[in-house]
């Protein structure tokens, strides 16, 4: 008999979690998953969600279980005999509504680490499904070894997550939580109402930004700690680092003209040769040099600027003071720079690009050819003679063919893979 769940739950988050661990010697691959339900809050004792069952079917090929699939309440759990490319099995999951409550799936969620060796497919349940009481659906896994491989994959090892989150319905269907763009094989969530994370950019369509005191946009790249700033409209990705590589003056002549400074020559010579691991992901690009006003109301207006001045192709450059603004998650104290200014105490704690040191920014100082600006130790903008000695915190742009790994946390972040 299966242990039926907390009576006072709310909500149950399905979560299947495929750890697949591959062993692809003579071609013959080994896959495992679980499917997980978890949740909590109230509203009665007659909600119940719950996996009632699991049949497996090969589709293709030679491909069997390596041990009959089995269930509980709250897994599912399968183990997968690949022998050759094209292989291929479906496991069909019963997610049934076992309370008088009506449910309903208010999201839907997977990801993997695209192993290209090794393919998922997932259907049956959508988001927005009501699940009826007494009513069942199904959710469909298909695991198939690629049939394009020609010899031995070096990546042996793949991850799928699909979590299901089911509420109840009363009638009123709450719409899907909305998704952000898919980064290296991973579909980014959006935030909302001032959170910590991902937005649109509403000023450059079809961008994507980070926003807040510390969003999990944590990148591991050349062995070190980044942060993904933004999701660009064709699917690069605009990373930072997070702490400074040292102090140096933007240009020893004074100039502030970024095809000319000094730090432009040390960023895209030496120490772009200093990146040993995953150099090959950069993808030089053009960086927006176009000068600020300083201390304007007008964001849009000051972007607009910024991107009027395109800079000849480079690895490496510096973020811009737009970018730097448009990372807070308060716009409405803190939307422009003047706003910003006048409310730094406040817009400090909300922007995770303030980083208690005073580091230079790409954007020159409009109507002199010596300042630019300057993110000070408590977050304010300020201009400074580009012969001053300040923090520099590179940037780079990285394909977006890339695969990724992890959530992004500061304890799981995103690895290159």
């Amino acid at each position: 008999m299966h242990k039926r769940l907390n009576r006072t739950q709310r909500n149950y988050i399905i979560m299947g979690l495929c750890a697949v661990l591959l062993i692809m010697a003579v071609g013959y691959a080994a896959f495992q998953s679980q499917l997980k339900i978890t949740g909590t809050s109230n509203i009665g004792s007659n909600f119940l969600v719950r996996i009632t069952g699991i049949e497996s079917n090969v589709q293709s090929g030679s491909a069997s279980n390596a041990i009959e699939p089995s269930y509980t309440d709250t897994t599912a759990t399968f183990k997968t005999n690949l022998v050759s490319p094209g292989d291929s099995m479906k496991y069909d999951i019963t997610v049934a509504n076992e309370g008088n409550i009506d449910a309903v799936l208010n999201s839907i969620k997977v990801s993997n680490s695209n192993n290209e060796a090794i393919t998922f497919e997932t259907s049956g349940i959508e988001e927005g499904d009501e699940l009826k009481a007494s009513e069942s659906d199904i959710l469909t896994v298909i695991v198939t070894y690629n049939p394009s491989i020609t010899s031995q994959p070096e990546n042996t090892t793949s991850t799928i997550t699909v979590t299901l989150d089911y509420g109840q319905s009363n009638g009123v269907i709450t719409p899907p939580t909305p998704e952000g763009p898919t980064v290296g094989g991973i579909t980014l969530p959006l935030a909302s109402d001032g959170a910590d994370g991902l937005y649109q950019d509403e000023y450059e369509s079809g961008r994507y930004i980070y926003k807040g005191a510390n969003p999990n946009n944590y990148i591991t790249f050349n062995n070190e700690t980044w942060r993904i700033l933004s999701v660009e409209a064709d699917g690069r990705i605009k990373i930072v680092r997070d702490e400074s590589i040292g102090s140096k003056a933007f240009d020893s002549g004074n100039s502030n003209a970024w095809e000319t400074s000094d730090i432009k020559t040390y960023l895209n010579g030496e120490y772009l040769e200093s990146i040993t691991v995953n150099q090959d992901k950069i993808v030089p690009s053009t960086w927006s040099i176009g000068a600020v006003t300083y201390d304007n109301d007008d964001l849009a207006g000051q972007i607009a600027d910024e991107n009027g001045t395109q800079s000849q192709s480079a690895s490496v450059g510096l973020i811009t003071v737009s970018e730097y603004l448009r990372a807070n998650t308060n716009k409405e104290q803190c939307g422009n720079w003047d706003l910003t200014s006048d409310n730094i105490s406040t817009c400090k704690t909300t922007n995770w690009l303030v980083k208690g040191t005073a580091y230079f920014l790409l954007s020159p100082y409009a109507g002199t050819s010596s300042y630019l600006f300057v993110v000070n130790s408590s977050g304010y903008l300020n201009g400074d003679a580009a012969s001053t000695t300040r923090a520099v915190l590179p940037a780079i742009t990285l394909s977006s063919d890339i695969s990724l790994s992890g959530n992004g946390s500061s304890s799981d972040p995103f690895i290159i893979v």
